[in-house]
């Protein structure tokens, strides 16, 4: 599942230079997630670090338009990190 900031966002930069996959960047409005390199941080750490990071609760929450399963997600991990 990747992972999806909400309006709740308050646009303070602490998720942006924790992201290991560069999957967060600057949107329109607030920060916003690619879910084609957000791994929940599998394959890195052990919970994703933008949501341990972020001051507001409940504010980067999963994504329902991108359910994967943890193996789809190392997956992604092993193909973005070039050990395919």
């Amino acid at each position: 599942m990747a992972l999806l900031i909400t309006s709740k966002c308050i646009n303070c930069d602490m998720c942006d230079p924790e992201c290991p996959n560069e999957a967060i960047t600057m949107g329109a409005e607030i920060y916003e997630i690619d879910p084609d390199r957000c791994t929940e941080c599998k394959g890195h750490y052990d919970k994703p670090t933008c949501q341990s990071v972020c001051p507001i609760s409940n504010c980067i929450i999963v994504d329902p338009e991108h359910v994967e399963t943890d193996d789809e997600l190392l997956e992604k991990f092993v193909t973005l990190q070039g050990l395919a």
